[in-house]
Order: structure tokens, then C-alpha cells, then sequence
């Protein structure tokens, strides 16, 4: 009886341990369970199907933020452009406006005119419109668009339009003065020719004016490479040679050519030949009689690859140094009153600049006073133009392009560095070769 009962209490015992030991592992389980979730790593916000692809096809800079002000990716135009720097976004105003944004879930947008990177000594501005919109619960989008060349043209054409309609207004006074002297010296034979062959002189400003004005439209407006060729440089000053013979032949000026012979460059054959044309009509103009006018082309090998020179010297009057950093701008002369009894508009070395810089070159100027001029137009050679021309053709017509993690763009010293191809800032050498034509 006393083993029956001790077996039965040792039972008991057991029972409850067992039970106790159930208990505690449900709890620990149930802890455990209730623990997990909380304890996990939060997940990687990522984007939305389908919205990397819309955003690859914008042609404005994308920039998506996670909750924490990280840039989870970007465009390379935002890389480009300095909005996006280490990883975060580098321009105060546009985060601000994309807490806001995450904050109350509003669309935001602004205007703003931004320093350009590593250009503290340049006085222009970057002017971009901003756009921040909520992508999903925890994601902010910045759509970021360029405004600087557009805001460039519009005050350009403001100026333009002032300047033509000055430069047109003069002409169109005169004729209209002329023909009323004309009237009134209707019974004098002699005036009427007298001021005929003024009306007809200020008829011939007027119409050249009209017709620089048109070049200097469709230089700006043409499609530069839809009408690239591989362009021969003895081609092209001959026809300039040509275009200039009969005035330069009237005032006793010999013009000779030179250089080094099968040159050719890649761009707009007409552009190309209008820009040459202007030059040497220049030099002409600008010449006393019975001196020389040369045209020379060379080959010069610099740090950034090779380029075709193409220089006009000449012997006249010169230009100060004080103007010849505005030469090239619209409607400006050094001599007005020259200019006018010249036939000059001021608007021929403002076309040659800007075929220059379509077609990735640029236009130099080399002058002392009372010794001549020469101008140089430095065209990149054939193959590394063609590239270039094909590079922007690609950009023009290509989208936004996919979005990049920070990591994919290091930090990378500024590449828009003005130089030439010599690593200088600027350069206004003479070319000897073309000096070499002349006595």
C-alpha cells in the first residue's frame, strides 16, 4: 500500500513537471514569435513596377528619394547637371521641397538659378525647373528640367529684335528722305542723279542686311548634321576666292591661297563656305588697294587631337585691342561710319562664330594696329568631327536614359572646363602659315 502510493505520488510529480515544462516552451514560442517581426531588418524601399522604364523615356533628370533624403537612384543627366553628389542630394531648395512633398503628399514645383560646378569665377547661372511628386508611400520624385539655353535664346532673340529693328529703321529713313529730295528736285537733273545713286547705295545696305539677316536665321535653325559631308578646303576657298574677286579685282587687291593642299573637313558645306566667305570678304573690305589678301590651311596637332586651320590675313588698318573681344557680336563695328561706307551689317563675324561652334570649333583673331589682321577658323579634322556629330545626334534624339544608384557615378572632377586644345583658357595666335603667303 505505501509502494502503491509513493509510485503514485512520484506519477503526480512528474505530471506536473511535464506540464510545466510545456507550458514554458508554448510561452518562449509564443515570445519568440511575437519577437521576430519587430526584430527584422526593415525591407530596401525599391521602385515601383514599371516606373524605372516611364522614367528612362523623360527627357527631364530624375531623381527618386527614399524616406530618409537618400537618393536610391538617378538619372546621369542628374549626375551631370551637380544635382546629386555622394549619394544625396546637393541642392538645399529642391530637398526641402521634397520633404514637403513627402510630408503632405502635395505635387510641388519651383525655379531656380544655380551656380554651375567648379565655376566660381563664371558669372553664368544653371536655370532649372523643379517638380516633386509622392511615388508610393515612402518615395519622393524630383523631375528636374534644364532652362539655362532657353532662357538664353529668348534673351537673345529680345536683343535681336531691338538691334534689327534699329539697323532696318536706318536704311528704310534714308531712302524715304531721299526720295522726297528726289521729288523736290524733280526740274534739276543733276541732284536727281546725285540723290538716285545715294538711294541706290543705301537700297544695297538694306538688301544686304535682309539677306545676313536670313544666314544668320538659317545657321541658327538648320539642322547642322542632316546636311554633314566630308567638305574639301581647297573646294571651299576657292568658291570664297571667287565670291570676293570682282570687288577685291576693283580695288587693285591680290588675293592668294596657300598652305598645306588636300585638307578637308566634316560639317555644312554651305555654312562652312558662307563663314570662309565672310572672312575674306572682310579682309577685302578692310584692306587699302594694291595690298594682299592670303588663305592658307594647315594641319596642327594639339591635346585634344588634331584640327584643320583655315586662316585669312590681310594688310589693312587693324583692329584696337579694345574691341576685339566684341567683334564677334551682333551688329557690332569698330568703325561704324567705315563699316557703312563698306556695305558692312555687323552680323558676318557673328555668323562665322556660330558655324565655328556648330560645328565644334572656333573662330580666332590675331591684329595689331596698321599691320593687318588674321583670322583663323579651327574646325576639328574629319573623323573625330563626324563622332562628335554623331555623339550629339545620339543625345538629341535618345531619351532621359535608365536610372543609376549613386554608386555607378563617382565623385569626378568637373569636365566642362572651358579650354582649347592646347589646355589654354583662350588663344589668339596669328597663323603663320598664312602670313607666309604675303610679301
Amino acid at each position: 500500500m505505501d509502494v502503491n502510493a509513493a509510485v503514485a505520488a512520484v506519477a503526480a510529480i512528474a505530471g506536473v513537471c511535464t506540464g510545466v515544462v510545456a507550458m514554458l516552451a508554448f510561452r518562449l514560442s509564443e515570445r519568440e514569435r511575437g519577437r521576430s517581426p519587430r526584430s527584422a531588418p526593415p525591407a530596401e524601399p525599391t521602385l515601383p513596377p514599371g516606373v524605372d522604364t516611364v522614367l528612362s523615356v523623360l527627357r527631364s533628370s530624375a531623381v527618386v528619394l527614399d524616406e530618409s533624403d537618400t537618393v536610391l537612384k538617378a538619372s546621369s543627366a542628374a549626375y551631370a547637371l551637380g544635382l546629386v553628389r555622394g549619394g544625396r542630394l546637393a541642392v538645399e531648395p529642391m530637398l526641402k521641397m521634397a520633404r514637403d512633398t513627402r510630408r503632405d503628399g502635395e505635387i510641388r514645383q519651383l525655379e531656380l538659378d544655380l551656380p554651375r560646378r567648379n565655376r566660381p569665377g563664371r558669372a553664368d547661372l544653371l536655370a532649372v525647373s523643379a517638380r516633386s511628386a509622392p511615388l508610393g508611400a515612402r518615395l519622393v520624385l524630383l523631375l528636374v528640367e534644364d532652362l539655362t539655353e532657353a532662357r538664353r535664346i529668348e534673351a537673345v532673340r529680345r536683343d535681336f529684335v531691338a538691334n534689327v529693328s534699329h539697323e532696318l529703321k536706318t536704311p528704310a529713313g534714308a531712302l524715304s528722305l531721299l526720295s522726297e529730295a528726289v521729288l523736290d528736285a524733280a526740274d534739276d537733273p543733276e541732284a536727281v542723279t546725285r540723290f538716285a545713286g545715294r538711294m541706290q547705295n543705301e537700297a544695297t545696305r538694306l538688301t544686304n542686311l535682309i539677306q545676313e539677316l536670313i544666314d544668320l536665321s538659317r545657321v541658327q535653325d538648320n539642322d547642322m548634321l542632316s546636311q554633314a559631308e566630308l567638305v574639301s578646303v581647297d573646294e571651299l576657298v576657292t568658291e570664297a576666292i571667287d565670291r570676293c574677286r570682282q570687288q577685291a579685282d576693283g580695288r587693285q587687291i591680290t588675293i592668294a591661297s596657300g598652305g598645306t593642299a588636300d585638307l578637308s573637313v566634316w560639317g555644312n558645306r554651305g555654312q562652312l563656305a558662307a563663314a570662309l566667305g565672310n572672312l575674306v570678304e572682310n579682309a577685302v573690305n578692310y584692306s587699302p588697294p594694291h595690298t594682299r589678301v592670303a588663305i592658307a590651311g594647315s594641319l596642327v596637332t594639339s591635346g585634344g587631337g588634331d584640327l584643320v586651320e583655315i586662316a585669312v590675313t590681310d594688310q589693312g588698318i587693324g583692329i584696337p585691342e579694345t574691341d576685339r573681344e566684341r567683334i564677334f557680336e551682333r551688329f557690332y563695328r569698330v568703325d561704324p561710319a567705315r563699316s557703312r561706307a563698306t556695305g558692312g551689317t555687323g552680323l558676318g563675324l557673328a555668323i562665322v562664330k556660330h558655324v565655328a561652334a556648330s560645328h565644334g570649333g572656333e573662330v580666332l583673331v590675331w591684329s595689331a594696329e596698321g599691320q593687318g589682321s588674321t583670322f583663323t577658323l579651327r574646325l576639328p579634322e574629319p573623323g573625330s568631327a563626324r563622332e562628335r556629330h554623331l555623339a550629339v545626334r545620339r543625345d538629341r534624339d535618345g531619351l532621359g536614359g535608365t536610372l543609376h544608384e549613386p554608386a555607378e557615378f563617382p565623385e569626378q572632377a568637373d569636365a566642362d572646363t572651358e579650354v582649347d586644345g592646347q589646355g589654354d583658357p583662350q588663344s589668339t595666335r596669328t597663323n603663320e602659315t598664312a602670313r607666309e603667303v604675303l610679301p
